[in-house]
């Protein structure tokens, strides 16, 4: 396992598994046990998410894993995360890891995340985004969540073991904005605010490799009064503007009956994901 310094001077662990070409995977290589586990299965969540993917991939790919989201909830970047930090961290993991080029796969924010580093360098190889549209992204949307979730967060006081509990399962902002830190909150108000002013359609010409995005065919969350009865839409643009999003050169795929939850787990992500990257 190698330890690579983040923009911040922090460290995140990371573990590289099988031969291959390599691929750049933000997800948590230790599976969850005890308590949290339970939990997360009552919630459909394989506790072993990460794992289960990596342990799917590395006969074909050299897997080189590191859990990002874990990593910036146990050390919070409140005015530092940024898709140029965001950039930054990943192309210092991939050179510890000797990985020139790349494939990235992420899911959710992490997958936004996936199409920033794609313009700006040219070193992958390819770009799986799940859980996220390529196009017509919910950055507004996201923003008003994440703000209402920062404001609730500094009125609550909780323990960081606590809030650090929440590591390595996908945001679910109407479940989470009690065990969060403030710090940990703010930070991705300073993502979404940063992306306000970017357009996901201009970005299109820099993405120069071969991509592919997926999204569960009920992939549509409301949030309560306390976030503003707001509405993010994830699947919307893959379903009504399909064509567009085809036509700038992206794989598109729909799993059929599946919410933004369902659609994160391995059993569904790498009958997509292996054959896909297989032909890359």
């Amino acid at each position: 396992m190698l330890n690579v310094k983040m923009h911040d001077g922090n460290w995140i662990h990371v573990e590289i598994k099988g031969d291959g070409p390599n691929l750049l995977l933000p997800v948590n290589p230790f599976p969850i046990e005890g308590p949290q586990a339970e939990e997360m299965l009552q919630w459909g969540v394989d506790p072993a998410l990460g794992r289960s993917l990596i342990d799917g991939l590395c006969d074909k790919f050299r897997v080189i894993a590191f859990d990002y989201e874990g990593h910036v909830l146990s050390f919070a970047k409140p005015d530092t995360l940024t898709p140029n930090n965001i950039t930054i961290d990943f192309l210092s993991i991939a050179d510890t890891a000797d990985a020139e080029n790349f494939a990235y796969y992420g899911y959710s924010w992490l997958a936004l995340c996936g199409m920033q580093l794609a313009i700006r360098t040219r070193r992958l190889s390819a770009l799986v985004m799940g859980g996220f549209p390529p196009i017509d992204g919910p950055y507004r949307e996201m923003l008003s969540v994440t703000r209402a979730t920062h404001q609730l967060s500094v009125s609550t006081i909780e323990s960081s073991n606590t809030a650090q509990n929440n590591a390595s399962t996908d945001f679910d902002w109407s479940r989470v904005e009690i065990t969060m830190t403030v710090a940990q909150t703010k930070q991705f108000v300073t993502l979404y605010q940063v992306l306000q002013d970017f357009s996901d359609l201009e970005a299109q010409t820099m993405i120069t490799c071969p991509r592919l995005c997926f999204a569960g065919s009920s992939d549509k969350i409301h949030y309560g009064k306390r976030w503003g009865d707001q509405e993010v839409d994830i699947v919307g643009p893959l379903i009504t503007r399909r064509e567009e999003i085809e036509a700038l050169g992206w794989d598109v795929s729909l799993l059929e009956g599946l919410d933004h939850t369902q659609a994160m787990q391995a059993a569904n992500v790498l009958p997509i994901l292996r054959p896909w990257l297989l032909t890359k």
